[in-house]
């Protein structure tokens, strides 16, 4: 029996301007969703049925329907603040603070005419791989409830996959909407540095942090990052190509490009990195469906970078050092964390300096290593997804090594500031998706976008569906 939320994103966007259905009808469609699946999925930490009826019913009268994404539900994750509703950052420290103000992808989010449902899960401070807080219910992946979806952004990755939302905005720091993306089967793509001047994040020390689109299909992705990309007053945006708006890119997929293959990592000198046959098989599948399109491929081996290892784990401890929390305070977070805090708290302003220093000359190395492709691919994660409870609580030093060995291809897509798309390629003998990633020039999503687009159409991963749909 055909439902709403059936149709893609963009159709439903089609659907609401032309007067198809409400904005109210949609979202009261979600969050009837929402509240009879997402106890099993923890999806969302708050859900505001309420306030969501109201500004939908606001879109419906004062907002124009050219606004990009008007009616359209959404929800923020629970490191962005919204006005008026509980923020707590996946974590027990905050678990009772309401903001006064809203944070600027908030708003973005409401200029483009979105209506937000609520509050998306993520890990505490967004600081882990998989979502996990201690506030709410963990973030499952729909394919198999007792695996985790990855974080930080997991919650929103889990709605978009499950259909409790059309299309969802995460944040990603170190992998944050590829790693989630992949554990639920979803297209996850992280901007070049600057494309989203609104969605600086949380913690954002060394330009990290990126805010970008988690969606069911590549058009739907490129759809969400148009409606919040552009200038603003305080940011210059990267290079761009000129075929306007990225939706463009995604819907014609065209192009012919020379990709590099690699599954070398600049954690290889310091972890050991193990790829499984799942990720082996993903990546494969990958190499074959885009010879058979036409596109030039090439290995590609990274340069060894001992110092990355030891430099991201700095800036990582050092983003932890400004959470508010003294004394027994401490006792509130999660011991993974209060790790971080410690250690960040520890360093000296010569031990950062150098680390940053270190992650901007890796930065300069890393683009002049990819200077002869258009895009570089790798598998999106090493292993499958993890099972809930795998990372270790005990034994923070043990922790990192497993989201290191975990998700060894992402983090240094942040530090080098580059755009890059997880792609839900393949699913494994046991029913667990897994993807590819493929990482572009600066500024040129629409590269990645035209791949990912011309690979949708070969192998129809938006026909997949979890058993929640």
């Amino acid at each position: 029996m055909f439902e709403l939320h059936h149709l893609t994103a963009q159709e439903q966007l089609d659907w609401l301007r032309r007067g198809d259905v409400t904005p109210t009808e949609l979202s009261t469609h979600y969050l009837e969703r929402i509240e009879r699946l997402d106890a099993g999925l923890g999806a969302f930490t708050t859900v505001t049925p309420d306030a969501a009826l109201e500004r939908a019913r606001h879109v419906e009268q004062h907002v124009p329907k050219s606004a990009a994404l008007w009616g359209l539900p959404l929800a923020d994750k629970d490191l962005w603040q919204r006005a008026g509703v509980r923020t707590t950052f996946g974590s027990r420290l905050m678990e009772n603070f309401v903001p006064a103000e809203s944070d600027d992808i908030v708003a973005a989010l409401d200029e483009a005419g979105g209506v937000s449902l609520g509050k998306s899960s993520a890990p505490e401070f967004g600081l882990s791989a998989y979502t996990e807080s201690l506030v709410g219910s963990p973030a499952r992946t729909p394919w198999d409830t007792a695996f985790g979806a990855g974080g930080s952004s997991g919650g929103a990755a889990v709605a978009v996959a499950a259909g409790l939302l059309p299309v969802a905005q995460g944040s990603d720091g170190g992998g944050s909407i590829r790693i989630p993306a992949a554990a639920t089967g979803l297209v996850g793509l992280k901007p070049s540095r600057g494309r989203v001047p609104t969605g600086s994040g949380f913690l954002s020390l060394g330009g990290l942090v990126a805010a970008g689109p988690l969606a069911r299909t590549v058009a739907d992705a490129a759809l969400l990052l148009d409606a919040v990309s552009g200038p603003s007053p305080w940011s210059v945006g990267p290079p761009s190509w000129d075929g306007g708006a990225l939706l463009n890119a995604a819907v014609r997929g065209e192009g012919r490009f020379q990709l590099g293959v690699t599954t070398t990592s600049p954690w290889d000198d310091s972890y050991d990195i193990t790829v499984s046959p799942e990720a082996s098989a993903a990546l494969e599948r990958a190499v074959t469906e885009l010879d058979a399109l036409g596109h030039g491929l090439e290995p590609l081996r990274l340069e060894s970078s001992p110092e990355y290892a030891p430099a991201f784990r700095t800036i990582w401890q050092a983003g932890a050092a400004d959470i508010p929390a003294e004394g027994e305070q401490l006792e509130l977070l999660e011991p993974l964390t209060r790790w971080l805090v410690a250690r960040g708290r520890e360093l000296d302003a010569r031990g950062l300096a150098t680390a940053l220093q270190q992650l901007a000359l890796f930065e300069r190395s890393v683009i002049r290593q990819f200077a002869s492709f258009d895009a570089i691919l790798t598998p999106s994660l090493a292993l499958t997804p993890r099972p809930v409870g795998w990372y270790s609580q005990d034994d923070p030093e043990l922790n990192f090594a497993q989201q290191v060995q975990y998700t060894p291809w992402t983090s240094f897509v942040n530090v080098s500031g580059l755009p890059a798309i997880t792609l839900p390629l393949s699913m494994t003998d046991a029913g667990l998706p897994m993807g590819v990633q493929l990482i572009g020039r600066p500024g040129r999503e629409d590269v990645l976008l035209a791949i990912g687009a011309q690979l949708e159409r070969r192998i129809a991963w938006q026909k997949r569906h979890p058993p929640q749909w």
